[in-house]
């Protein structure tokens, strides 16, 4: 199987059963979800999800969060990962929103990276949902599930390398011109659910009859 054969069968397979799909965390605007793709780093969606109503509801957009004391933020996220350096990130963000963008959340990706707070899969992210645009973000679950099934080479060995590999090679959707998104979301989503870190569920996984198998360091 060449390496093009292999994406053009992993992704018919996705395109036809899972024809929609979107990001699991919970969000009321553009800028709500920059504040929850922030919070969600090294963190689990279900535990954002948790947190950021209250969030939300007490700071609804930029402006009102960019008058808030990183302090009172903490107060909302200290149950999620390094709540101190979150919660001052959103702080400084929601002030450059509100100072440079006049509150909205720019689509840009060197605007998005000036951003307190925001790195390269947040921003590829926030194109990718927000702005429905042709990117493809690379968290832990899009990293491993790539090497896995051997969508990418082991010279893939940063986020960046693995992100550019796989937009080189994704095939293009007659009909989805930001099929990268959704495609990010596909492999995401098996990687929480089924091609799981430690304990992949190799019987339930619908590539298993043609998975090279490159599971090193998991308990399988």
């Amino acid at each position: 199987m060449t390496i093009q054969q292999r994406y053009d069968k992993i992704f018919a397979y996705f395109r036809k059963e899972q024809p929609i799909v979107d990001t699991e965390l919970e969000f009321g605007s553009v800028f709500q979800l920059l504040v929850a793709v922030v919070l969600s780093a090294q963190c689990t969606d279900k535990r954002i999800n948790l947190v950021t109503p209250a969030l939300f509801q007490a700071y609804p957009d930029a402006k009102a969060m960019a008058g808030a004391d990183e302090f009172e933020i903490y107060e909302y996220i200290k149950s999620v990962s390094y709540p101190n350096a979150k919660a001052r990130h959103l702080v400084e963000l929601a002030k450059m929103l509100v100072e440079e963008y006049d509150g909205e959340v720019p689509s840009d990706m060197d605007a998005l990276l000036r951003l307190p707070g925001v790195g390269r899969k947040t921003a590829n992210v926030m194109q990718a949902v927000a702005f429905r645009m042709n990117a493809m973000p690379v968290d832990t679950h899009v990293y491993r599930v790539s090497h896995r099934l051997g969508l990418v080479p082991k010279s893939c060995n940063t986020p960046y390398k693995v992100e550019q590999y796989l937009l080189k090679h994704l095939p293009q959707s007659p009909v989805n011109n930001h099929e990268a998104a959704d495609a990010h979301h596909w492999l995401l989503l098996h990687g929480r659910y089924i091609c799981k870190s430690l304990r992949p569920l190799c019987s339930k996984c619908p590539f298993d009859s043609f998975c090279p198998k490159l599971l090193e360091g998991s308990k399988l």
